[in-house]
């Protein structure tokens, strides 16, 4: 069974990405992939998404750029009842993308409905991606805690991010929340009334 799944963004997460060594380093991870990741589409790598997490059962999603957006798209579908909790780093601005991209990606407007799962956005000051105003702006409508983390680029390998081990403890603030918030739900009141 995956306990997490990994969502990777355009032209996906290739060898010596943060999210390929959580791949190894990550028992229970698995990329949810899609058919071409120089031309994403969102038609069929959501449909995908939806039925590795039925067979999953419950799982944790982390996801970067693109595939954040993947995750967030999840709102008001089913297979959102299914993801514990999302780690979103370094979102992609649709607009911006396809401006630096034209033509490589079908994946319409940008997801602007409340996330039903507890969720972390990281982002950056100097992502060319995503301002900060927009990550601010889209992971107030999320409903997500964002973070901030300085001048990070893209937290991608261009930028310098490899194995990236402070992502790993992000995530595992993220369960512990989670873990936290389903203790509170399942108590039980001292008294019948």
């Amino acid at each position: 069974m995956s306990e997490v799944l990994i969502l990777p963004g355009l032209f996906g997460s290739g060898e010596g990405h943060w999210q390929q060594h959580w791949l190894h380093d990550q028992p229970g991870s698995l990329c949810v992939a899609q058919d071409d990741w120089a031309h994403p589409d969102l038609d069929s790598w959501l449909p995908r998404l939806e039925g590795v997490l039925e067979e999953a059962g419950e799982a944790y999603l982390v996801a970067h750029s693109l595939g954040c957006l993947l995750a967030a798209r999840l709102a008001g579908r089913s297979a959102a009842r299914r993801v514990k909790g999302a780690l979103l780093v370094a979102p992609c601005d649709l607009p911006t993308t396809e401006a630096l991209h034209p033509g490589r990606i079908s994946f319409g407007g940008m997801p602007t409905a409340p996330l039903p799962f507890p969720s972390i956005v990281i982002g950056s000051m100097n992502d060319a991606y995503m301002t900060v105003d927009r990550l601010t702006h889209f992971g107030r409508l999320w409903n997500a805690e964002t973070r901030n983390i300085g001048l990070a680029g893209h937290i991608n390998i261009a930028s310098g991010f490899g194995r990236w081990r402070t992502g790993y403890r992000l995530l595992d603030a993220l369960k512990t929340r989670v873990g936290d918030r389903r203790r509170i739900v399942s108590v039980r009141p001292a008294f019948a009334m």
